[in-house]
């Protein structure tokens, strides 16, 4: 399976957009920058936060994954056991290992495009550069960079359904899907 248009340019976060987020995290959005990309369904999956929350926490996560029938997907790929497979073959696959470690240095260059955060200098997300830890992480970073840079990202992505095809994550979220 293959999103359309993957990679997107990031877009500034509208009003419609914020609301989504927030409906589909059922909070306020926080520290929004850009909708880093957006589900085939139209709606906000990848939102790119600022490195400093506005209360001033340092937040590493910079590409957090809001679509809830994707984060649904990937807990799925969790909770079978694709971590532990993904982390044993880091462990005996040095060329992964390299490219799991670009990944992050990826990650954290594309973080520093935001600002500087001393706090979490040198700390990425999903486990990078050394285990995997979080394929939601994994996957929003890969899916706001385009293929080829996150190969644990990519891996996930392939191995998603299709969870668009079934309407608007917003609108599950409203019917209380």
């Amino acid at each position: 399976m293959k999103p359309n248009a993957w990679p997107q340019e990031p877009q500034p976060v509208t009003e419609t957009d914020a609301a989504a987020v927030s409906n589909q995290l059922g909070r306020p959005i926080r520290g929004a920058h850009a909708v880093a990309w957006r589900c085939p369904c139209g709606q906000p999956a990848v939102i790119e936060t600022e490195p400093r929350l506005p209360d001033g926490t340092p937040f590493p996560t910079t590409y957090y994954l809001t679509c809830p029938k994707a984060a649904s997907a990937i807990g799925r790929l969790e909770g079978g056991g694709v971590m532990k497979e993904m982390n044993d073959r880091l462990a005996e696959d040095e060329d992964l290992a390299e490219a799991h470690r670009r990944s992050h240095q990826d990650y954290l260059a594309r973080r520093a495009e935001l600002g500087d955060v001393s706090e979490i200098d040198g700390v990425s997300a999903g486990g990078m550069p050394d285990r995997v830890k979080c394929l939601h992480a994994l996957v929003g970073h890969a899916l706001a960079a385009g293929p080829g840079v996150d190969p644990f990202g990519d891996e996930a992505i392939e191995r998603l359904p299709e969870w668009w095809k079934h309407g608007s994550c917003e609108a599950d979220q409203e019917a209380g899907a």
